[in-house]
């Protein structure tokens, strides 16, 4: 079976939710050793899937450590493997991952605002697309409320130009924030919130990729770095670091990173760029005390806390109890309020999972309105013989206090319903980085708190205060959905506040070759009962709408109806932004409510403006059926569609002699020959084809794993040669070659207004058979010619192309739209 078709199989039935924490007597016993270790170690590089999963595992593992990952981006400019989206859907699929990994690896999340706009060559043109100093503000803040006493990066900030502008910058960036942490005049607003920090050292992870092989890497001399074995088993927990690094590097699987666990010997080297470097190899924390000694009046804690690890039966995790609940009440005493506020929460959960003490806030319906009544189920067991009393409850953000006053006896449920209203100043459930419009290299967030946070902000929460052994203690849950599925069995889903009524265009891009007028539909989704108003479709002058407005009245809450509007647009070029606009008594609503559900991440939902591109464009197309074989994952069939030809999606399988005989061209999508194993064994009928009169359009391929060498009936070798500029000047090699002329005149204006990059993973070589017919280069390089290579093979043609498609055509970016169409038409 083709891995893109398994994905798809695999992706069919989506759903995933954490469910409560239900920890094992060998988890436990690993969190009452890390209660004990007062040490931070944060990691920084540049995009999610950069991150030394074995190192993280192995400082949060064996070290003890609080360990972090600061992700500079959300992983918005990648490819997306798994399914159609991009860009900032993509970075939330890819937040998510990162959050799902550190659940594995035992880390935590934190990003900056900075936008991953796609692969930049060098820092300096990193630096000038991302605000460098907001950056560099996002980093101290990171730091100083994080508090880390080493900093790991994953690159080398000496060697721009040598990877992915971004990844330098992540480490030269690091140095500045390194020491404006600890400048008290440098961002002092942060301080009214935090304190300023200075790590004890930073450290470079060294790896075989800065040597250009492995091979070099083994001959090279390492006896400068730091020589860190890490390559542990974890006896109470069955596996070792390897498999755990493993399991959480293959939660990035939109980017295809799925790994396979090893066991044995495993070294990681560091090279110390600031601070001392330690003298025992094995300890980056050497110099820093990471007992509670480090804290004033911490000592006791330790001792307390060693005395409850020698006495912990792992048979009976509930006779530590007592003895946790007395350590609670001391951690509450200390000054510090960052250990203080930390090692609470990390004690209350420990007390939880020795106890058994399950509870949980479950909402009726999966999402609801501000201002709404909700009912929520909630429950409570403590499966123990430690006496306990659920006092009350507390409903935030409505900070209303119910009493309960009820007996948690071993292994007796107790559960009940409440009341609750959604306040009705309570944000909607969304992506909060989304919220407000950001530009190219920066997402917008205007609140210093939310900054740095890896997730969705959910407000809506339940804070249970049990008295154990005298002590009120409050344990916070949010509050979730959930239902039995007669296959899965029990599900978990995010509660979510959503707007009073939601619209989508159905069509995120509609092309219009004429004057002709063409109809534009529009799904309205109510979020709560009884919606009534009226939509609209907000257009700039030139473009004309009827009606004017449509009503609607939608009675229940999930109901949906569809309108449409009839569009004519001007008679020049022009390219536009329409808005959907629903009025409820006044009020107005611009949001297109996304789901985003595969079964690795949580589901996600995601509120942004309600907005399509409409595109005029002077297109002629010529041929009409065209075969389609997706590779892995892209729009371009709906943007064929919408060009005026008639799409068949074609597998492998379906790939043979008589069907393609059917088509004018067969375009082949992005990375097919990376993801289609099959293809391999197809490749003589394409080419057959093609030699036949066909035309076959190839999109580009990355240089990893190919399916077969022979992607071309003539020699071609993918290199990962790019264009990064998306409007870099193109200069024309063969003016007069039809696919610059036919039926489309193509000229410089047909690369203006380009999205991201304008291509990627061109050839470098090929056979004297294919004509180049155009060349470009990012600032300061060499010219590249192997964006767009045509070659005669028999009656037909033969098409490769690293050009943008995948992005440019799903923008409505009408000179892509008028490239590919005589690409098509070729020998037509």
């Amino acid at each position: 079976m083709q891995k893109t078709f398994l994905y798809f199989i695999l992706l069919s039935y989506s759903f995933c939710f954490a469910q409560p924490q239900k920890p094992s007597s060998a988890e436990i016993y690993n969190k009452l050793e890390k209660l004990n270790f007062l040490g931070t170690a944060l990691y920084i590089a540049a995009h999610p899937d950069d991150e030394n999963t074995r190192l993280i595992s192995f400082l949060s593992n064996d070290v003890k450590a609080r360990t972090g990952y600061l992700s500079l981006t959300r992983g918005d400019g990648g490819q997306n493997l798994i399914g159609l989206e991009l860009r900032e859907l993509l970075g939330v699929i890819r937040t998510q991952e990162l959050i799902e990994a550190r659940k594995v690896d035992g880390g935590e999340q934190f990003f900056s605002r900075a936008n991953d706009f796609g692969f930049s060559k060098v820092p300096n043109e990193t630096l000038q697309i991302w605000d460098k100093e907001k950056v560099l503000q996002d980093m101290v803040w990171v730091i100083r409320k994080f508090r880390p006493d080493i900093i790991i990066n994953r690159f080398d900030h000496r060697t721009p130009g040598s990877t992915h502008g971004h990844h330098t910058s992540s480490a030269m960036l690091t140095q500045e924030a390194y020491t404006l942490a600890a400048d008290a005049n440098y961002e002092p607003e942060q301080l009214k919130f935090t304190k300023v920090w200075q790590p004890k050292r930073v450290m470079f992870n060294v790896s075989w990729w800065f040597f250009g092989g492995k091979d070099k890497f083994d001959k090279a001399d390492k006896s400068k770095y730091i020589n860190l074995q890490t390559g542990v088993y974890y006896p109470t927990l069955g596996v070792s670091n390897q498999e755990i690094a493993a399991l959480s590097r293959s939660k990035h699987k939109s980017q295809g990173f799925g790994s396979t666990g090893v066991r044995g010997d495993d070294m990681e080297y560091l090279e110390i760029i600031k601070g001392e470097t330690p003298k025992d190899k094995q300890n980056l924390f050497e110099g820093i005390d990471t007992s509670w000694n480090r804290v004033k009046g911490g000592k006791a804690i330790g001792e307390a806390i060693t005395t409850i690890l020698k006495n912990y039966d792992f048979k009976n995790p509930a006779a530590s109890v007592p003895a946790l609940v007395k350590v609670y009440s001391e951690i509450g005493k200390i000054e510090d309020e960052y250990w203080k506020e930390l090692k609470q929460q990390e004690i209350k959960e420990i007390i939880a999972g020795c106890s058994g003490l399950y509870i949980e806030a479950v909402a009726e319906t999966q999402s609801a309105t501000p201002g709404n009544s909700l009912k929520i189920k909630w429950e409570a067991i403590n499966r123990s013989s430690v006496p306990m009393t659920l006092n009350t409850i507390a409903l935030l953000p409505e900070n209303r206090t119910i009493e309960v006053k009820a007996d948690l006896g071993n292994n007796i449920s107790n559960e009940n319903t409440i009341d609750a209203i959604v306040p009705l100043k309570t944000a909607y459930t969304s992506p909060y980085w989304l919220t407000e419009k950001g530009d190219a290299g920066m997402y917008k967030v205007s609140d210093l708190q939310k900054i740095g946070r890896p997730d969705i902000i959910r407000e809506m929460k339940v804070a249970f205060y049990i008295n154990i052994e005298g002590t009120s203690i409050p344990f916070e849950r949010t509050i979730v959905y959930k239902y039995n599925d007669p296959v899965a069995g029990e599900v978990y889903q995010p509660f979510d506040v959503i707007p009073a009524v939601t619209t989508h265009i159905i069509n995120r891009v509609q092309l219009f070759k004429d004057n002709k007028s063409q109809f534009t539909s529009v799904v309205i989704r109510a979020g709560k009962d009884n919606c009534e108003g009226s939509l609209k479709l907000e257009l700039p002058d030139g473009w004309k709408v009827s009606p004017v407005s449509i009503p609607f009245n939608l009675s229940a809450k999930g109901s949906e109806i569809t309108v449409t509007f009839e569009v004519t647009p001007p008679s020049a070029p022009s390219e536009i932004t329409v808005r959907s606009i629903a009025t409820i008594d006044g009020k107005e609503f611009d949001r297109d409510q996304i789901i985003i559900n595969y079964p690795h991440i949580v589901s996600q939902q995601v509120l942004l403006p309600s907005i399509a591109k409409f595109t005029k464009a002077d297109l002629k197309i010529k041929g009409q059926n065209i075969a389609y074989i997706m590779g892995a994952g892209d729009n371009i069939p709906e943007s064929l569609k919408q060009m005026g030809y008639d799409v068949t999606l074609l597998t492998p399988n379906d790939i043979t002699t008589e069907t393609l005989k059917n088509y004018d061209a067969v375009v082949v999508g992005i990375r097919a020959y990376n993801v289609l194993d099959a293809l391999a064994f197809k490749q003589n009928i394409l080419f057959d084809y093609v030699e036949n009169g066909g035309n076959m359009v190839v999109q580009y391929n990355t240089t990893g794993s190919l399916v077969t060498q022979n992607i071309a009936p003539y020699t071609l070798r993918i290199s990962r040669d790019r264009v990064t500029e998306e409007n870099a000047k193109v200069t024309f090699l063969d003016p007069e070659n039809p696919v610059l002329n036919y039926p489309n005149k193509i000229t410089d204006n047909d690369f203006k207004g380009w999205v991201q990059e304008q291509g990627l993973y061109y050839p470098d070589e090929w056979a004297k058979e294919f004509t180049p017919i155009f060349k470009s280069c990012d600032k300061g390089e060499e010219t590249k010619k192997g964006g767009l290579l045509v070659a005669k093979y028999g009656k037909g043609y033969y098409i490769y192309t690293g050009l943008s498609f995948f992005r440019e055509l799903p923008e409505g970016v009408s000179g892509a739209y008028r490239l590919m169409a005589n690409l098509i038409a070729v020998g037509r």
